[in-house]
């Protein structure tokens, strides 16, 4: 079967982008050919195609989230008209691509979900309204989520994010994430939806050492005996970073560092970063938090005989553990990752997800609440970072079960079962 995949950006290390080249993956190993549509490649990925409009960064984008959300100093008649026609133009473009591509069945990700490329979302649900092509929907978060991301006081854009965001189409399948997401989508609009969790390839070499990533704890500057935790988020606020900065004070060892991998592009204004770069100066020893984004891509890059950038797997198989203390998140793919690289994890209790979609399946852990470091969930993680064995059971029971809840096998089922139905 030729799938078509429609996303705004793709190659590079959000939540989006890499759960649709795992699906992107998985599809092939079932023997489907699979084309992606994408305004933006932050790396190579294999049957792309790049249609600029799509993407957040295109002029017409940012204009129009500063005049439907971020400014509203627009007239909204003209702010309306013009949508619609940037939504028509993109739509025709898509439409070309399905024909060129002779694509049988469409798979949009997070495209019709989110308003934060709102033409982009009235395009594809016009383009699968006309078209009729069997489409799945893979909805990672809710606009409902966002608190007053997308408010608005044109009732023209809310009439738009009502009708687009998401599309109720009877050739249109929808699948989310976590339980919240189905049951707050049949609350709000009477859509029932499949759940299909967040993978990773446990068969696979993912966060495995090798001659490239052995290089890492030197290219870093690291002691041979220091112990080193990983956040491997975005800088963004809802990260809960302070925290694992907190935690490195509260442990009080030399030894132990903090390194976070992300970028902070999300972060607005830089506002975030500078607080948690602030928290770390004042730590007795400020060298124990490096903010490492400049040393991390979604794939290794070498310069000149040596490690330029590493990627995410060559992180984890560096790490002693993993930080990751969000507030809120969609699912958790940082946590699946340290699953499958057999590296424990210590994590805040996030809603809306973490123990009805992930923690009561019988992880190892150390689990904190509302972001609150006890004086017990210190020991407890001290524990595990000075004990070799112990870390290495936990990880091994992790994987495991990991595997059977969260693994390429797993999703390969599920995605049979939509393309059947």
């Amino acid at each position: 079967m030729r799938v078509g995949i429609v996303i705004g950006r793709i190659g590079g290390v959000d939540g989006v982008a890499l759960e649709t080249e795992k699906w992107a993956a998985v599809l092939r190993r079932l023997g489907h050919e699979v084309h992606v549509l994408t305004g933006e490649l932050e790396a190579e990925v294999p049957g792309s195609t790049v249609l600029p409009e799509l993407a957040f960064s295109h002029p017409a984008t940012i204009r129009e989230q500063d005049d439907a959300f971020f400014v509203q100093e627009a007239d909204e008649r003209e702010l309306v008209e013009r949508l619609r026609r940037d939504a028509d133009r993109i739509g025709h473009d898509v439409l070309t691509w399905l024909t060129s591509e002779r694509i049988e069945v469409l798979i949009t990700q997070n495209s019709t979900t989110l308003p934060c490329h709102l033409t982009m979302g009235m395009a594809l649900k016009r383009v699968i309204e006309l078209s009729g092509i069997p489409t799945i929907a893979h909805d990672h978060d809710f606009h409902w989520e966002r608190g007053d991301r997308y408010a608005t006081r044109y009732a023209g854009v809310r009439d738009i994010i009502e009708e687009c965001f998401p599309p109720d189409l009877p050739n249109l399948i929808h699948v989310v994430i976590n339980t919240y997401c189905r049951d707050s989508l049949r609350e709000r609009h009477g859509i029932e939806a499949h759940v299909v969790p967040n993978v990773m390839d446990f068969d696979g070499d993912f966060g495995q050492p090798d001659d490239f990533n052995r290089r890492l704890p030197d290219e870093l500057g690291f002691a041979p005996n220091d112990i080193v935790l990983f956040q491997m988020t975005r800088v963004v606020r809802r990260k809960g970073i302070e925290t694992a900065i907190e935690l490195v004070e509260r442990l009080d060892d030399p030894r132990i560092k903090l390194i976070v991998t992300g970028h902070a592009t999300d972060d607005y204004n830089g506002e975030y970063l500078s607080e948690l770069r602030r928290h770390a100066a004042r730590l007795p020893r400020p060298e124990q938090v490096r903010f490492a984004a400049d040393r991390f891509a979604n794939v290794r890059v070498e310069a000149n005989g040596r490690p330029g950038k590493f990627s995410l797997s060559d992180g984890y198989a560096s790490a002693h553990a993993c930080t990751y203390f969000s507030r809120y998140e969609g699912f958790g793919n940082a946590f699946v990752e340290a699953l499958a690289a057999r590296v424990p994890i210590f994590v805040n209790n996030y809603e809306p997800v973490y123990w009805p979609d992930i923690g009561s399946k019988g992880f190892k852990t150390v689990q904190i609440e509302n972001n609150e470091l006890t004086d017990r969930a210190v020991e407890e993680v001290r524990l595990v970072l000075t004990d070799a064995d112990h870390r290495a059971e936990i990880a091994e029971f992790n994987h495991e079960i990991g595997r059977r809840h969260f693994s390429y096998e797993v999703l390969g089922r599920q995605l049979d079962d939509l393309l059947a139905g």
